[in-house]
């Protein structure tokens, strides 16, 4: 009996769809503020939103994150292939095949100075209310980032914060 080998589908950025970084802070047990990043995509993929988590499932897996598992500790992983760059108020979240960024507030930028790193939750499960430039209200992403489905669908990550170094 004979076998042929699968093909590796090649990986298009585009069939993640639109990709969003939303950044928040919330107190957490230490009654200090922790500066969080959700990465979703919404779902608008050419092909609709189980290509775009078909897309992203992809994405994490090749990196060697999996869903749904415990949250990784950058700092404990210096081979971790995801990285946090914090410059000029943006945040920038690298991962092979995919830069992306977003604008974050003083908020965040103060929390994450405190701590050194943030909380990264980047999800499969596509989430169309996430929109570029538009404002999510706190209940909505509360109630989405909190929801089991999105929990067993996400890599959960502490990321050290780096900068540039002048």
């Amino acid at each position: 009996m004979t076998t042929t080998p699968s093909e590796a589908r090649p990986f298009h950025s585009a069939d993640l769809g639109t990709l969003v970084i939303m950044p928040w802070t919330g107190k957490v047990e230490d009654g200090k503020d922790m500066p969080y990043l959700l990465a979703c995509s919404r779902g608008d993929a050419p092909d609709g939103p189980e290509a775009s988590r078909a897309a992203v499932e992809r994405l994490l897996s090749d990196a060697g994150l999996p869903l749904g598992e415990d949250l990784i500790d950058g700092g404990t992983r210096p081979s971790l292939p995801v990285t946090l760059l914090v410059v000029a108020g943006q945040a920038v979240v690298t991962l092979p095949r995919l830069n992306a960024q977003c604008a974050v507030q003083p908020a965040w930028l103060q929390a994450v100075a405190k701590r050194g790193y943030a909380y990264l939750l980047f999800t499969a499960r596509p989430w169309s209310e996430a929109q570029v430039g538009k404002a999510v209200t706190p209940d909505a992403l509360r109630e989405f980032v909190t929801a089991e489905e999105t929990v067993q669908a996400s890599v959960h990550l502490l990321l050290p914060a780096r900068s540039l170094r002048q």
